[in-house]
């Protein structure tokens, strides 16, 4: 009887405690990121409040925290911050804090330039639907891969090396023009290396995303604009299009990416 006793009691006892559960590797590899995210903020916080010139203790006044939060949150322990000490940290500090969901991991990734890559795939098909040689992101300088052309096109009947160079946005627009002038004069040299017989000419065309921000830039600068491409948009059109001899000046063209089709760009038109 007193060892069903102690059955009794040890099985009672085993009953209620709690069965401790080893840590998920989920639950591991979110520590060590929460972990690594902390010590960047407070990083990031330390940083901002030298840069700000104040103290530790002048920091927590106006976040409504003590000297030592602060120190415990520059030295990377601050896992336990609510959020909006973080944002009142960032509005203090001149940085607001921001914080989001990345994409989901298995969605559709798209590459960075996949507007860019979305014209030069046009430009390409465009090229050979009309019996041309296309090459894509064509170097002019083999010993330097950062300056190539966007789509470089061989017009053997008219023997013209056709520069095309496709824009979504401009960051400097003096640069953008001086870059196709640049690539311009380098491919010259390439043309002179066809089949043997006389240079190719070098003509060049800007294909430019047709959007409200791209129109608002061109009717900024049309004086800009009607120089660096004097040459009929329509006729550039037609050339890239239904293979017309490249005309032999500068052309710009727009890109509609609704459509995926070239049009013409009207001077004087917003």
């Amino acid at each position: 009887m007193a060892g069903e006793a102690l059955n009794a009691r040890i099985s009672v006892m085993k009953a209620g405690t709690p069965t401790r559960r080893r840590p998920t590797d989920a639950a591991r590899e979110s520590r060590r990121l929460a972990s690594a995210i902390t010590v960047s903020l407070g990083l990031i916080v330390k940083s901002g409040r030298r840069r700000r010139r104040l103290t530790q203790v002048q920091l927590g006044s106006r976040v409504g925290v003590d000297q030592s939060r602060i120190s415990q949150i520059e030295l990377g322990r601050g896992g336990g911050v609510p959020l909006d000490l973080w944002v009142a940290l960032g509005l203090a500090l001149d940085q607001p804090f921001a914080a989001s969901f990345s994409r989901p991991l298995d969605a559709d990734r798209h590459p960075s330039d996949a507007g860019h890559l979305e014209m030069q795939e046009v430009l390409l098909a465009l090229a050979r639907g009309t019996g041309r040689a296309a090459t894509f992101e064509l170097p002019t300088r083999p010993a330097d891969p950062t300056r190539s052309i966007d789509v470089c096109v061989r017009d053997a009947r008219s023997r013209t090396l056709v520069i095309e160079e496709a824009w979504n946005t401009f960051g400097d627009l003096g640069a953008a023009v001086r870059s196709t002038h640049r690539k311009a004069a380098e491919a010259a040299d390439i043309a002179a290396t066809f089949d043997g017989g006389p240079p190719y000419r070098v003509a060049t065309v800007w294909v430019v995303r047709d959007s409200e921000a791209n129109r608002r830039l061109v009717g900024r600068y049309p004086s800009i604009f009607a120089d660096a491409f004097p040459a009929s948009s329509r006729a550039w059109v037609r050339s890239l299009t239904v293979g017309d001899a490249p005309p032999d000046f500068p052309g710009l063209v727009w890109f509609d990416p609704a459509t995926r089709r070239l049009h013409e760009w009207r001077r004087g038109r917003r």
